[in-house]
């Protein structure tokens, strides 16, 4: 098979350096079918694996403080370069310091390369082998991102881990044009690799893309792998394929990722996926939906999800969830939580916001738990006994 990145005239491993001078290192503790326990070193700090990363879209996760985050129990954050680049800008975060000291955050930062969003709020972009032309969606203006521009606009943000440019497409996409947004992203992975001098403090990792198509995720996974990057994740899911699809695309996709690296599976967040994700073997993941449907009033439990804003709650003076023990389950109700809702007091957004996002780094460190005790098959048997995919009436 001809390399994809043969044009290039090199192929291989690019800006190779010692493991001890490598921006992050990742190890296996245990593992459970597939479902892997680790453990990811950071030059500001350990991020236990498998771990959730809250989006931090504009340099702030919607309603929380980063010391409410610390006190939830998360160790890594996940923010945008698209966002971050069109406002504030490298220059302010320059001044400041670095996108850590800018917005308060002293532990590891993710940051994506700005594919996804280009794809999802500027449908009058123009891709090209060269980069993407893109119009903001603040305020229509123009703009262009090559792969080397996404790597700099990351190397100003100072994230711990970065990711490449990508060319993202949507899950109803021909066998055609998957194939060529797939053969463009990894040659736009070798030119960002190319480029990324700053190895010993910034991890930048691949994307496998290849839509709903096996033969081509299997085919990105091989030439990405060619190359040597210090972790790989699963892009291009998550764009409206079903859940079944993902899992297909995962179950043929993670198997040949290397064993010895991080594993990060792109903008998956809620309980049911991320618990498949675990048990097919990725380490990472990261979602606006805990923040998101929050704003909408709509909670996690064990079972499920409730809709705090339904009259039903109007009178129903239990915590939204009796087992919890954060701060908006040990002090309110769901009848004063649905009151604030329909009054559209900012609290409201608080409290369910710090209920999800408590839940969901609660249900990862029990993941954690169960794979280290050896209990991970009972855990996800138990947990599909009692989860409802819809809302649940309660």
């Amino acid at each position: 098979m001809v390399s994809l990145i043969d044009i290039t005239g090199k192929i291989g491993y690019i800006n190779k350096v010692a493991v001890d001078e490598m921006a992050i290192s990742w190890k296996m503790k245990t593992c459970s079918s597939g479902a892997r326990l680790g453990q990811l070193q950071t030059g500001r700090g350990v991020v236990e694996t498998p771990a959730f990363m809250p989006v931090g879209t504009q340099a702030t996760v919607k309603g929380m403080t980063p010391e409410e985050l610390e006190e939830i129990g998360f160790q890594i954050i996940l923010s945008n370069t698209y966002h971050l680049y069109l406002r504030p800008g490298k220059e302010v975060l320059n001044a400041a310091g670095g996108l850590h000291k800018f917005m308060h955050w002293n532990h590891p930062i993710l940051t994506d390369s700005g594919g996804f969003q280009v794809f999802s709020l500027s449908p009058m972009n123009s891709v090209t082998e060269e980069g993407v032309t893109f119009r903001s969606h603040i305020d229509g203006s123009t703009h262009f991102f090559s792969p080397e521009k996404a790597i700099d606009v990351q190397n100003h943000l100072g994230a711990d881990i970065i990711m490449p440019l990508d060319h993202v497409i949507g899950s109803n996409a021909t066998l055609d044009e998957s194939r060529a947004a797939m053969e463009r992203s990894v040659r736009w992975a070798y030119r960002c690799q190319k480029y990324h001098q700053n190895i010993s403090e910034q991890a930048l990792f691949a994307i496998v893309q290849g839509g709903i198509y096996e033969e081509l995720r299997q085919e990105s996974s091989r030439e990405l792998i060619d190359l040597d990057f210090p972790g790989y994740a699963v892009g291009g899911l998550s764009v409206g394929e079903t859940k079944e699809e993902m899992y297909r695309i995962l179950k043929i996709t993670v198997p040949l990722l290397p064993e010895d690296k991080p594993r990060y599976l792109m903008g998956i967040g809620s309980p049911d996926a991320l618990l498949e994700g675990v048990n097919r073997g990725i380490d990472l993941f990261d979602s606006v939906l805990p923040t998101r449907i929050a704003r909408n009033g709509r909670v996690m439990v064990p079972e499920g999800y409730l809709s705090l804003r339904n009259a039903k709650f109007a009178m129903d003076n239990m915590p939204i969830d009796e087992k919890c023990s954060c701060y908006s389950c040990q002090h309110y109700s769901r009848a004063y939580i649905r009151h604030l809702l329909i009054a559209n007091e900012i609290l409201a957004l608080r409290l369910t916001t710090y209920h999800n996002l408590f839940f969901l780094a609660n249900f990862m460190r029990q993941i954690r738990q169960a794979l280290e005790v050896g209990t991970f098959e009972h855990f996800y048997s138990e947990f599909w006994s009692r989860f409802k995919k819809a809302e649940i009436n309660m």
